[in-house]
């Protein structure tokens, strides 16, 4: 038995390990980690682990860290480098390693950093990451003396991003990594693709001087909005700060949210898989679940969260996924884990290969519908599930048309209102959208009147927009 390790209860998450940088997250939680997933590794039969990491000032310490715990567990571990996360991924997948460890804090503030990770190719997340906490309390780790390489894979990963790209026609587009991991790799990408490439925010910058990266928060693509108009592009994308959730812009500087560019990406790839499921999260407008019908695919409603998405990818063959947050998955040709880079050279392609497209025109064509932003108020942890149960049950009580498969999400005059528990805060969400402002001041109703019961009122920032 090796010495125990016990890590701030609030830094094991549902999706992945993060924390504040010298508050709640240190060097020695990321030996353990590294000691506690490398121990999880052998004892399935597996020896080599890919590790990579972002641009945060606190990352190379991180990395050197988890990457001493890997190797005293008994790993070979393969040093990827710097870069975003869908980089680590590949390279994972692509050596056939048997796990893979990313240290990044995501879109996260400058000092707060973490760690993704993936067991053979699949997520490892909510009771994976609580087993790890046991054993690392328990100091149940296996001895070992591991090594570890530069296994360099920035090259090999541009290109095989690049061999999906199928345009011929030359358009301008406006990229901003927001000085996030995946700012080099796109700087290096625009370079090889034909057509006019403004990049801003290029430089990867651990203190984010720009803006935040977080592209689904409209002040955050300011920059970028302005930047289109300026340059008259035909699009615009902006990434997270470890590059695997996307934002998309059209000529116009108009945001498409994650459910409007699955949209275009499903009219795409049903071409050539016709019939095929598309997923999307229980946040997204039914005006996508009713596209992808229209248009000959077979709509599927799941649970928020990228490792619960790719998981359901898995069991259904799925070709594509995406979620409101701008995590997008492609399973056709690539390989079902979120990568935005990837999607924006998907996106994009779809712009250059037809000489008709024009993003502003596909944009006034999609179906309208008036929405609330996503709503998230406070809600104690060991509250949040109750207040759903209590929600549902009433509900249900009544006769009302409920989907549970996250939360409740309920159709309902002219539309539908959700209501579900964050996995990562104590939090709850709620959203609602309907076809008239009439019918979203009804729906909001409702859901103000189901808090109510239990004890929460609806924040007043809930105009529709």
């Amino acid at each position: 038995m090796s010495v125990a390790h016990k890590f701030h209860p609030s830094i094991l998450r549902e999706y992945d390990i993060r924390g504040i940088v010298g508050e709640t997250l240190s060097s020695a939680d990321a030996t353990a980690i590294g000691r506690a997933f490398g121990t999880i590794v052998r004892r399935g039969g597996g020896l080599r682990v890919c590790v990579g990491y972002d641009g945060r000032l606190s990352s190379p310490a991180m990395e050197a860290a988890v990457v001493e715990g890997l190797m005293a567990a008994g790993i070979a571990v393969d040093r990827v480098g710097r870069g975003p996360t869908p980089m680590l991924y590949f390279a994972t997948v692509d050596s056939k390693a048997d796990g893979g460890i990313m240290v990044t804090g995501s879109h996260n503030p400058p000092n707060h950093n973490g760690f993704k990770m993936m067991l053979g190719k699949k997520p490892f997340f909510g009771a994976d990451i609580k087993q790890l906490g046991a054993m690392a309390a328990a100091g149940d780790f296996q001895a070992g003396e591991g090594k570890s390489a530069a296994a360099p894979v920035f090259e090999r990963y541009l290109e095989r991003i690049l061999a999906d790209y199928a345009g011929s026609r030359a358009l301008t587009a406006v990229w901003d990594p927001g000085n996030g991991a995946g700012a080099e790799a796109v700087t290096q990408l625009v370079k090889r693709l034909p057509g006019r490439h403004i990049v801003l925010n290029g430089v990867i910058d651990g203190t984010f001087p720009a803006h935040h990266p977080d592209p689904t928060v409209p002040e955050n693509l300011k920059q970028l909005i302005d930047a289109v108009k300026l340059e008259k592009a035909d699009v615009g994308f902006a990434f997270d700060g470890d590059a695997d959730r996307i934002g998309v812009v059209d000529g116009w500087g108009r945001i498409l949210w994650g459910d409007q560019i699955l949209q275009i990406l499903a009219e795409d790839v049903l071409k050539s898989v016709p019939g095929a499921p598309i997923i999307a999260d229980v946040k997204a407008s039914q005006a996508l679940f009713d596209e992808v019908a229209r248009m000959g695919g077979k709509p599927i409603m799941w649970k928020t969260g990228h490792s619960l998405i790719k998981n359901k990818m898995a069991e259904t063959k799925a070709p594509l996924a995406g979620e409101m947050s701008g995590h997008i998955f492609f399973a056709d040709t690539y390989y079902g884990f979120d990568d935005a880079i990837y999607a924006a050279i998907r996106f994009l392609s779809i712009m250059a290969r037809d000489e008709k497209f024009d993003l502003v025109r596909r944009y006034d064509s999609m179906p309208v519908f008036v929405n609330t932003p996503e709503l998230r108020f406070p809600c104690a942890d060991e509250r949040k599930f109750a207040v759903i149960d209590e929600v549902k049950c009433r509900l249900v009580a009544v006769g009302a048309k409920v989907s549970d498969i996250d939360g409740v999400r309920v159709s309902s005059k002219g539309g539908w209102w959700l209501l579900r528990a964050s996995n990562t805060q104590a939090v709850l969400v709620a959203r609602a959208e309907a076809d008239t402002a009439a019918n979203l001041e009804g729906l909001k109703a409702e859901l103000a009147a189901q808090l109510k019961l239990s004890g929460l009122d609806l924040p007043k920032e809930s105009a529709g927009h």
